[in-house]
């Protein structure tokens, strides 16, 4: 071994454990099931006596997760957009949300997703996942103390895809016309299946520590004019 590797890996190996820990929080696996959105149920059937299914299974690793959906029981050739997102539209026994804003919130691009002949598919996105994951809009708005993000860090906790298709969607009446932005062409159809909130926390399945250990990992909330964003992970 040569003298600048030797004197290189303490400086590798303090990389290392500075940052393996914020990775190892939580458990190291999860999974959980996203739910039909009611409305649109029977446009993603292909069998009736066979609902449609799509499991989440999430690894944690030392630098990024990796997230696994797995699709059985589809229309066969149908396609998808997967996306991470602030909130969902159904409550945590997967019924509607007569509460729902209409809004999805913040909402962060993850993977296409294709059916193929036989109803199954399968999506692999591998990025910062478990208990960390956000987005925010770094321009500045001017307050009168100074600037903040036009949108403040904000978690994705919430996984779930749509129809990339708005036509695919027509039949359980989806007006294609009016179209979502929840695919590349900012076309798309409606929300086919989502994740349901912890029915403790209220929060998203990709959130998995205890709210006193998530106080712990966190910086101060971001405020504007009475306005507060998410939080940010150290």
């Amino acid at each position: 071994m040569t003298k600048q590797a030797l004197l290189a890996m303490p400086a590798i190996l303090s990389v290392f454990l500075a940052v393996a820990p914020l990775r190892a929080d939580g458990p190291a696996e999860v999974s959980f099931n996203l739910s039909v959105n009611p409305k649109f149920a029977s446009c993603l059937l292909a069998d009736p006596l066979n609902p449609p299914a799509a499991k989440v299974t999430v690894s944690r690793g030392a630098l990024n997760d990796v997230m696994i959906v797995e699709l059985t029981n589809f229309k066969p050739g149908a396609a998808f957009d997967l996306f991470t997102i602030q909130r969902t539209n159904l409550n945590s026994d997967g019924t509607a949300d007569a509460n729902f804003p209409g809004s999805f919130g913040l909402a962060w691009y993850q993977s296409d997703i294709q059916v193929g002949s036989d109803g199954k598919a399968e999506a692999v996105v591998k990025s910062i996942l478990l208990d960390g994951i956000f987005g925010f809009d770094a321009d500045p708005v001017a307050t009168y103390n100074g600037t903040v993000p036009l949108v403040p860090p904000t978690h994705t906790f919430h996984v779930g895809f749509w129809f990339d298709n708005p036509q695919d969607a027509a039949a359980c009446g989806f007006d294609p016309t009016k179209p979502t932005p929840f695919n590349s062409e900012h076309q798309a159809g409606p929300n086919a299946m989502i994740s349901v909130p912890n029915p403790v926390s209220g929060q998203g399945p990709l959130l998995t520590v205890t709210p006193s250990a998530a106080t712990a990992q966190v910086k101060p909330n971001i405020c504007s004019g009475g306005m507060c964003g998410g939080t940010i992970p150290r």
